[in-house]
């Protein structure tokens, strides 16, 4: 248990470093990469937690990164189970700044035309790879919902 608890420290200590020299804690600057890649469920709950981000920090710089099933919501028509569209959540969190980026690899292995993804989306090669850049090059903070 000892063994396992100091790899944990030493991770944490290790993901704390990387993000210090990655700029991610520049005063007053907070970067964040939320990764969505599980379905509508997660974007409902994903969603929430940046309203509530943005409420706490009008400032952070926020991108979604969306791959494999986590791009539904930013799809053509998708609805929460509710019935409500997400069309307006994106739009309404676009407008404050958030952005949107969807795998182009997941499109194409789905065969999903890229005219039905939310047109406030960016396309991205990879959306693994794009959260990677935005972790190494950036600065960008990892969350998950």
């Amino acid at each position: 248990m000892a063994t396992y608890r100091l790899a944990f420290v030493l991770r944490l200590l290790a993901c704390w470093i990387a993000l210090a020299a990655a700029g991610a804690f520049a005063a007053g600057e907070v970067k964040v990469v939320y990764h969505f890649n599980d379905g509508l469920e997660q974007a409902s709950n994903g969603l929430r937690n940046i309203r509530n981000h943005l409420s706490a920090d009008p400032g952070a710089k926020i991108v979604v990164v969306a791959h494999f099933r986590g791009i539904d919501f930013l799809l053509e028509g998708a609805e929460d189970k509710n019935g409500n569209p997400y069309e307006a959540i994106v739009d309404d969190l676009a407008s404050q700044g958030v952005e949107f980026r969807v795998c182009n690899f997941t499109l194409a292995s789905r065969k999903i035309d890229k005219s039905t993804v939310h047109p406030e989306a960016k396309i991205v090669p990879s959306g693994v790879a794009e959260i990677a850049r935005l972790q190494a090059k950036e600065g960008f903070a990892y969350l998950k919902p």
